[in-house]
């Protein structure tokens, strides 16, 4: 496991030391990367980042799950979830 997570500030910061852009510029670059990602899964399409990354939207089913706290049965309706896939390029830097 990780040690040590890596807030936006921080990634914000690196981005910033290693392309000699402002802060200010990289983490607008970056809310406009996340929004775009965010408003075209939302309406279904698929993002993908060749090598690094790809985010769809999957329709889950209706199903029945359990409360973990009384054990009692409950019924989760069916629904929407973001799938993200770890491309080759992320896969082989973790190796």
């Amino acid at each position: 496991m990780a040690d040590k997570t890596i807030t936006k500030t921080e990634l914000v910061a690196s981005i910033a030391s290693a392309t000699g852009e402002s802060q200010a510029k990289v983490s607008s670059v970056l809310d406009s990367l996340f929004s775009t990602v965010s408003d075209a899964v939302a309406a279904g399409n698929k993002v993908s980042i060749p090598g690094w990354l790809s985010f769809e939207q999957v329709a889950t089913s209706a199903r029945t799950g359990r409360n973990p706290q009384t054990g009692a049965e409950i019924s989760i309706p069916a629904g929407k979830r973001v799938k993200v896939t770890a491309g080759s390029k992320l896969k082989a830097a973790v190796k």
